[in-house]
């Protein structure tokens, strides 16, 4: 890694019924990002098709692709040609009967760097993803990047700051969640300013609590998935985080864009000198956290 400064990108996207369109189209947007400074790159949650767990319907286990799908395969030939890195989400079709929801990190050489699957798995209105997903069985990782050791979530993991921290334990100097939330429009006006307010906290308390960058990729876009709902209005406001939780970098909530942000190794290593929090973590008291519930 021969500078403390490099430059990320999160592309933020609305889905068509079209999965080539949404394809090319994301490579569209890498070249983009890449032409504007960035060398790690990521793409929103399953970004290949329209958010389509808002119904159970197995039919819709067509959309998947196995790891070396169409997917790697288009966006493996950009990261070679233009030397950045890709984070790609994918609905993984592992084997029959058998589907994560997946991400792959395409390296300088277009290939395979990186496989992490989505471990925490929401059963919610509209958000049905256990009839889907199996969930992740590779654990909390960190990469190595030619720019980064960098860590990647996958939105329903972004509430959980167990996954946060022995993601940052591994050595993780970012943390990348690509993500596909909205609001169900029909209490956007009720509760729709605190549920994203509480989105971006806990990415930020993440940021605070581990000293290492936060990078959030959603989706923009009105879907309706499912006949006779209103389906899901993404918010997009795709940020970036500092080591102290410091929003340096946000989108709209409404439009595609690719949001541009210069990290800066150095602001880690001064927020980690003076905020001890990994010094002063007493490890031998925490082993009630593999319980359920503490009765």
């Amino acid at each position: 890694m021969s500078s403390d400064k490099f430059t990320i990108g999160l592309v933020q996207m609305a889905m068509s019924a079209d999965v080539d369109d949404n394809l090319k189209r994301a490579g569209e947007f890498v070249r983009e990002a890449a032409a504007k400074g960035a060398k790690i790159i990521c793409l929103p949650e399953m970004f290949r098709s329209q958010y389509f767990c808002q119904r159970e319907d197995v039919d819709l286990f067509n959309l998947a692709e196995p790891l070396k799908g169409p997917s790697t395969e288009y966006l493996g030939k950009i990261s070679k040609e233009l030397q950045v890195t890709v984070i790609a989400p994918i609905f993984e079709r592992r084997g029959a009967g058998m589907h994560h929801n997946s991400l792959a990190v395409l390296g300088e050489d277009g290939e395979i760097g990186g496989v992490y699957r989505k471990m925490h798995i929401p059963d919610d209105p509209s958000y049905y993803e256990k009839f889907y997903f199996t969930p992740g069985d590779l654990g909390f990782k960190a990469f190595e990047t030619p720019h980064a050791k960098i860590g990647t979530l996958i939105c329903w993991d972004q509430w959980f700051p167990e996954g946060a921290r022995l993601t940052a334990l591994r050595g993780a100097e970012i943390l990348f969640y690509p993500t596909a939330i909205g609001w169900h429009p029909f209490e956007k006006e009720e509760v729709g300013a605190s549920q994203q307010d509480a989105w971006q906290t806990i990415q930020r308390s993440h940021a605070i609590a581990n000293g290492l960058f936060v990078a959030a990729a959603n989706r923009v876009g009105h879907e309706v998935f499912n006949e006779g709902t209103d389906g899901i209005q993404f918010w997009g406001h795709s940020f970036v985080a500092d080591p102290f939780g410091v929003v340096i970098a946000q989108a709209s909530d409404d439009k595609e864009e690719v949001l541009v942000c210069e990290i800066d190794r150095a602001r880690m290593e001064d927020v980690r000198r003076n905020w001890q929090f990994l010094r002063d973590r007493r490890i031998e008291n925490y082993g009630d956290l593999q319980k359920r519930f503490i009765d």
